[in-house]
């Protein structure tokens, strides 16, 4: 007690040098909390944008994930009615969960035989209402600006399009797509730029019919259960943004029935994957230990498997990683800023206080007396810089989540309000004011066992 009181007395005698220590450690601590609360809310942000897109938890047929995105038929599933119903009604199960909901996924060729293009697409077949309750999720206060999907209430050949397959179409004007520059025209030619199969399937679907047709009517082509081409004409209702320009270039979302028909016509349906939306996120560790346990029990005779969204998208983990290694960087730099301004400052004590040190000695303090009372000092520094700065930190955490700012997360085209988690984040903090002051008390060490080693009479004798 009575080195830090000696401490504390000895920083307060070079107070313009104490404090521009103490500043250099808040404007350090305070650096780290708000990039770690900037980061967290980042990841946080993420999450939300994957689980109302994919949901926490899928079932799956075993080994789809791998190779079956191209064989939807192959890598079916053909009773997840049951399933769903097993899930929904669990005991361990239904407190969790949020959604259950079916989804195929095929792929095939989308044409507008009318401006005579074409284009590859991603197909998904979803339930509309649950995919909306979906979106909805945001277990984190993220504020989401997930829209709903435009399919609510639509006839069952409606669908909605990515603007990247929408400007491949030549649909930007009916769709009304804005920064959609139009395609040149292409060289008169007498072949047809869409396949014949597609063309011929098309004309069949018509049929002699002369009602007038959509400015935004399409043909879908895919392969159906038997390997046989089908064709289906679709709606387009609207056209999204997806983010990504090569998920955009190819995405189509309809409904669910429509998928079934066109991959299994009149086989039993089937989807490729049960998504599985819980309350919260920490519940995946329980929710999917029970799911596993049904699989190896309930459903063991059939080949399913279960994926978590980290695994379905891989760039969550990568994203992670990316902060953790940018923030790993920024502590560093801020560590050995610290750790120099520090031993400066307790550097220039030593010279300064050589006489008195030497007279310390010469009554009778110990070595490892003097040493201790340097070390206080820097326990100190680290303990009033960490206080502060916390504090400095919070203040400014709260300013900036009030300040009405926006950031577009990668790969969104919704903006989200920008917020810096560090109130709540008691890992964050106690880590990063323990880090604080063990780096001054390193730092005053050196100065302090240079202090304590000094011989009485030269210290005596010190101009």
């Amino acid at each position: 007690m009575n080195s830090l009181a000696l401490a504390l007395r000895n920083l307060l005698r070079n107070r313009r040098r104490s404090l521009t220590t103490l500043l250099a450690m808040m404007i350090g601590i305070c650096a780290v909390l708000i990039f770690g609360g900037y980061a967290r809310n980042s990841i946080y942000a993420l999450q939300t944008g994957y689980v109302q897109m994919h949901g926490h938890l899928q079932i799956q047929h075993s080994n789809y994930f791998l190779y079956g995105s191209g064989n939807p038929a192959a890598y079916g599933i053909a009773n997840y009615q049951r399933i769903m119903d097993v899930v929904k009604l669990d005991p361990v199960l239904a407190p969790m969960l949020t959604v259950v909901t079916p989804k195929l996924q095929l792929g095939g060729i989308a044409g507008n035989f009318a401006a005579g293009v074409s284009k590859n697409v991603i197909a998904s077949g979803i339930v509309v209402g649950e995919q909306n309750q979906m979106r909805t999720w945001d277990d984190y206060g993220s504020m989401s600006y997930s829209a709903q999907f435009a399919l609510t209430g639509t006839s069952p050949e409606a669908v909605v399009i990515g603007t990247g397959v929408a400007r491949m179409l030549q649909l930007c004007g009916p769709l009304k797509v804005g920064n959609c520059p139009q395609a040149p025209a292409a060289p008169v030619s007498n072949e047809h730029t869409v396949p014949d199969d597609l063309a011929a399937l098309s004309a069949l679907e018509q049929g002699a019919e002369t009602r007038p047709v959509s400015q935004t009517h399409i043909e879908m082509l895919a392969s159906n259960v038997h390997g046989a081409p089908n064709v289906v004409n679709l709606n387009v209702v609207k056209a999204e943004n997806w983010g990504f320009k090569e998920f955009d270039d190819t995405v189509l979302i309809m409904h669910l029935a429509q998928a079934q028909r066109l991959v299994f016509g009149g086989a039993p349906p089937q989807v490729t994957a049960i998504q599985i939306q819980l309350q919260h996120t920490a519940q995946m560790a329980a929710a999917s230990a029970r799911l596993t346990q049904l699989l190896a029990t309930t459903f063991k005779d059939e080949p399913l498997e279960l994926l978590d969204f980290e695994t379905l998208t891989p760039i969550y983990g990568q994203s992670i990683r990316f902060f953790d290694s940018v923030f790993g960087f920024i502590a560093a730099l801020i560590g050995v800023i610290v750790l120099f301004t520090v031993g400066n400052t307790m550097s220039m004590a030593v010279v300064e206080r050589t006489v008195e040190i030497g007279t310390l000695r010469a009554i009778g303090q110990r070595r490892s007396g003097i040493r201790a009372l340097f070390m206080s000092e820097g326990l100190l520094l680290g303990l009033m810089g960490a206080l502060l700065g916390v504090v400095t930190a919070l203040l400014l955490a709260g300013l900036i989540n009030h300040s009405g700012l926006t950031w577009t997360p990668p790969g969104y085209v919704y903006a989200y309000p920008l917020k810096v988690r560090v109130w709540g984040d008691w890992g964050l903090i106690l880590d990063s004011a323990i880090g604080l002051v063990v780096v001054a008390v390193v730092s005053a060490w050196w100065p302090a066992n240079r202090a304590a080693k000094l011989m009485i009479v030269d210290a005596l004798r010190h101009v």
